[in-house]
């Protein structure tokens, strides 16, 4: 590094630290965290991939006015990735926290696994959250959360599918039937509570409000039905496969097939428990891209109509705002139509950082990042300490220079299917491996342009994509004598990585195929 490099990086990371620095002289921020479920980022017209038909105007508004990651890796599904925003920790260090009963039954001990919130509540901030919650019975009201109305989806399992309408919703702790759009009903709660309704108007707030859309029955609402019948989708170049060149699990996970006269449909597939899709096997491409953007729509009026009343509130410039989902899904990429495989469009979500005045505008930043490093964001920008270990990175001077070129810090992100914090000290070998998804466990590292995948099975290939030339994963370069070396030193910075954060199974993974081949 030459001392040019040395006095910028310097630079930035003052500038950095200004920008985002919790001053006691300066009024602590307000955060706005807006969590879409189960987003492709193809859904946005501000993102690459989209149908050219695909028009998302209040997000794209967003991303004008701040940073927009090209990737950000936030869990592999819906409870992991929500586990993670709660306590800063990759899933497989998330302590206590246990499946149990009938899916999505779950349990964690308050004491062994603290949430974030309960900190900022504690160090001065009014808390709520509005929308899904998935992380347990406990929703944490008067714990972690001064204000809360929630879908408690584990403590009702027989209410689990109802994702848009008669949902069982808890508010401040007492449970109650309630009719209409839930996309709508959360957009309106989210406006009452930017308005100054049931918060403390003397505190800054944090509010994290959890769409259930666009996740299956992907339900458009009313007024959205049909809106897009007739448009076109490009279809993804490996819809049907084969894959010779990926694990072999993919054979199990396709869900697409060629329908007469050649075109993509959904293949007939049987129903897994806990898979609250009323996707109907025929369905063609086009007809399931429509319906998902139909779905789509309501959010982004809704993402819209909050972000006027933060505006017309006189609160916008003193607001960190950031959208994003739980995780990506894939629709057709590499034959899937669900999420947690570890490609860019299964797990990907869309994230977009904005606060006038503090983080630049209109700005593209190509380096990834994860849940921990979200959370890690909210504390340093707010002034919040927590008390126990998080696995996040400093992301500021990301948000100081979205596009240098000198960031050097690998990402990590892990699937442990349906098991969390001791649960993860040894690897499975039977159908929890595969739980719910199909998809094995598996370790994910990026690192520049390349993304490093260790599949935990025994004998199993590793795979590896240069994401510039290959944007589409289509190549798999483990597989390629010439990039041996490459796959050595990320194989080595992915084990450095788990050991950082607490993988207790890193000294018990199996070896990979590469590896069985020395």
């Amino acid at each position: 590094m030459n001392a040019v490099t040395v006095r910028l990086s310097c630079v930035l990371f003052l500038l950095a630290a200004k920008i985002l620095a919790a001053d006691p002289a300066v009024k602590r921020p307000n955060i706005l965290f807006i969590y879409a479920d189960d987003e492709s980022y193809k859904t946005l017209s501000c993102y690459d991939g989209h149908p050219a038909w695909v028009k998302t105007p209040n997000i794209d508004r967003l991303a004008t006015k701040g940073v927009r990651f090209h990737r950000s890796y936030l869990g592999a599904w819906c409870m992991p990735s929500r586990s993670s925003i709660l306590t800063g920790r990759l899933q497989h260090a998330v302590m206590s926290m246990t499946m149990e009963g009938q899916y999505p039954g779950s349990r964690y001990d308050p004491a062994q696994c603290p949430f974030v919130p309960a900190q900022f509540r504690q160090q001065g901030y009014h808390t709520a959250q509005i929308g899904k919650w998935h992380t347990g019975t406990d929703t944490g009201y008067g714990r972690d959360w001064d204000y809360q109305i929630v879908w408690n989806r584990p403590a009702h399992p027989e209410n689990a599918g109802n994702y848009y309408t008669d949902q069982i919703l808890t508010f401040n702790g007492v449970e109650r039937p309630t009719k209409g759009y839930s996309t709508d009903n959360y957009s309106d709660w989210a406006i009452e509570y930017i308005r100054g309704q049931h918060r403390d108007p003397n505190k800054p707030w944090y509010l994290w409000l959890c769409y259930g859309a666009i996740h299956g029955p992907t339900t458009p609402a009313d007024r959205h039905k049909g809106t897009l019948a007739g448009k076109s989708a490009p279809v993804p170049k490996d819809i049907v496969g084969p894959w010779p060149d990926k694990p072999a699990y993919l054979e199990t996970t396709k869900a697409w097939m060629r329908a007469p006269g050649g075109q993509p449909a959904m293949a007939k597939k049987a129903r897994r428990a806990g898979n609250f899709d009323s996707l109907v096997p025929g369905k063609s491409y086009d007809a399931w891209i429509q319906q998902v953007n139909e779905c789509m729509a309501a959010v982004d009026e809704g993402v819209g109509r909050v972000l006027a009343a933060l505006e017309a509130s006189g609160q916008a410039e003193n607001t960190l705002v950031v959208y994003t989902a739980d995780q990506g899904y894939g629709l057709g990429e590499h034959g899937f139509n669900q999420k947690v495989a570890p490609y860019d469009a299964t797990v990907s979500s869309p994230l977009i950082i904005s606060w006038p005045g503090h983080i630049p505008a209109a700005k593209v930043c190509r380096h990834p990042v994860n849940a921990p490093d979200l959370v890690d964001l909210f504390c340093r920008t707010a002034g919040v300490t927590v008390p126990w270990k998080t696995h996040g990175r400093d992301i500021r001077p990301l948000l100081a220079n979205p596009e240098t070129t000198s960031w050097n810090a690998p990402m990590l992100m892990t699937h442990t299917a349906r098991n969390y914090g001791a649960e993860t000290a040894e690897i499975p070998t039977d159908d929890r491996l595969t739980a719910a998804s199909g998809v094995p466990w598996y370790a994910l590292l990026r690192d520049g342009k390349f993304k490093y995948v260790r599949n935990l099975v025994a004998g199993e290939m590793e795979e590896l994509y240069d994401l510039d030339a290959d944007p589409d994963e289509l190549v798999n370069l483990a597989l390629k004598p010439e990039h041996a070396a490459r796959l050595r030193e990320l194989r080595a910075k992915a084990i450095a990585e788990l050991r950082r954060t607490d993988a207790k199974f890193v000294d018990r993974m199996p070896p990979t195929k590469a590896e069985g081949a020395r």
